[in-house]
């Protein structure tokens, strides 16, 4: 059976939501971060030199890094579902937004997070910067959603599983106020509708609400 590593309040969340979307079985394995630096467990470590997660075990194979995971799963076990074929119509918008998280907006929100804790002056250009990227990212993406109810078009697909992350349990690192952005909240708050979405928190992180608003 596929046997998913979750380090709690991380984005391995996106690997036990993919299949709880898709409705395959597997087995959840909870690790919690380190109480004073929260970094990953030593059993993590052990997995994998880089102590990350997501982290899948499946027949003998040990996969890492959320993307390279999901898509593992979408077409090992899913039958290709949530993600769109090369002749559909939304494909190269699936391909963007499905990349776009880990490619753009969690690298600057990361990068956000590590300048806003040096400490640095409000107005010094480092985290004037930072914050650029991040502010004009989430305006894409508010663009975006005003033009589509999910980030591929019509269709609910691995893009948003992708995504939904860095606008929620993120921000429990790197806060956002996303007031200024009601297609995202709107959004945010379709996906907090979806029973899968539902069953994921609740069995990869019970003791946290969704960051949905």
């Amino acid at each position: 059976m596929l046997t998913i590593h979750h380090l709690g309040h991380s984005q391995s969340e996106r690997i036990v939501w993919l299949c709880e979307e898709l409705e395959i079985p597997y087995a959840l394995t909870r690790h919690q971060r380190d109480s004073a630096t929260l970094l990953s467990p030593p059993e993590l470590r052990a997995l994998h030199p880089l102590g990350a997660a997501p982290l899948i075990e499946d027949d003998g194979l040990l996969l890492a890094e959320s993307a390279a995971i999901t898509e593992y799963i979408i077409i090992k076990h899913g039958g290709g579902r949530l993600r769109l074929a090369p002749d559909h119509a939304d494909f190269t918008s699936y391909l963007y937004w499905f990349h776009f998280s880990n490619g753009n907006l969690q690298p600057v929100m990361g990068r956000l997070m590590v300048v806003n804790r040096a400490g640095l002056a409000p107005d010094h250009p480092v985290r004037v910067a930072a914050q650029g990227r991040v502010d004009r990212a989430l305006a894409l993406l508010e663009a975006r959603l005003g033009e589509a109810d999910y980030l591929a078009g019509k269709e609910f697909t691995a893009a948003d599983i992708m995504s939904v992350f860095s606008l929620t349990t993120m921000r429990l690192f790197q806060p956002l106020d996303l007031r200024p952005y009601p297609n995202i909240l709107a959004y945010l708050q379709r996906i907090g509708a979806r029973p899968g979405y539902r069953r994921a928190m609740a069995k990869s992180d019970p003791d946290l609400t969704p960051m949905l608003t």
